[in-house]
């Protein structure tokens, strides 16, 4: 990778990548669907450039390395580390939006190649087996009609 001397370059490099992958548009009028004539015009989003999902990989050679075993060890010593696994980590988080489709089966899949687990194990052995429940009175008890409260 050829090094990138400041900060704000690399900050850039990153901003550069997160803006490209949300495509490219132009806005044209169109007449609308039930429009009776031709001048009846809404605005219509036109596609230049698709938006493409977030990817490790883009994220590696938009900053520059030729592999993502490069980038992983850049996030372990390099200059900008902190940056480079804030960027990672907003990959990341684009996957995680992706669990709540209908079908997130690449989400889980890529997530999981991540170091994700499924298995809630280390969480459950923490909880005790049987949970005791005791009622405890406090206070005067329940009137059981209007008659036994007393205002003073």
């Amino acid at each position: 990778m050829k090094q990138l001397k400041t900060i704000k370059a690399f900050r850039a490099r990153i901003a550069r990548y997160f803006s490209a992958i949300q495509g490219e548009y132009h806005i044209e009028k169109v007449p609308a669907r039930n429009a009776k004539d031709k001048t009846d015009l809404i605005d219509q989003k036109v596609w230049d450039r698709e938006p493409e999902p977030a990817t490790l990989s883009g994220l590696a050679l938009a900053l520059g390395f030729t592999s993502i075993s490069e980038l992983e060890a850049y996030e372990r010593d390099g200059k900008f580390a902190k940056l480079a696994k804030k960027a990672r980590l907003k990959v990341e988080a684009e996957y995680e939006k992706k669990l709540h489709y209908q079908s997130s089966t690449g989400a889980i899949f890529f997530l999981k190649n991540l170091g994700w687990n499924e298995k809630a194990d280390d969480f459950l052995k923490e909880l005790p087996k049987t949970v005791t429940i005791e009622i405890i009175d406090s206070g005067p008890g329940l009137a059981s009609n209007e008659k036994d409260v007393r205002i003073d």
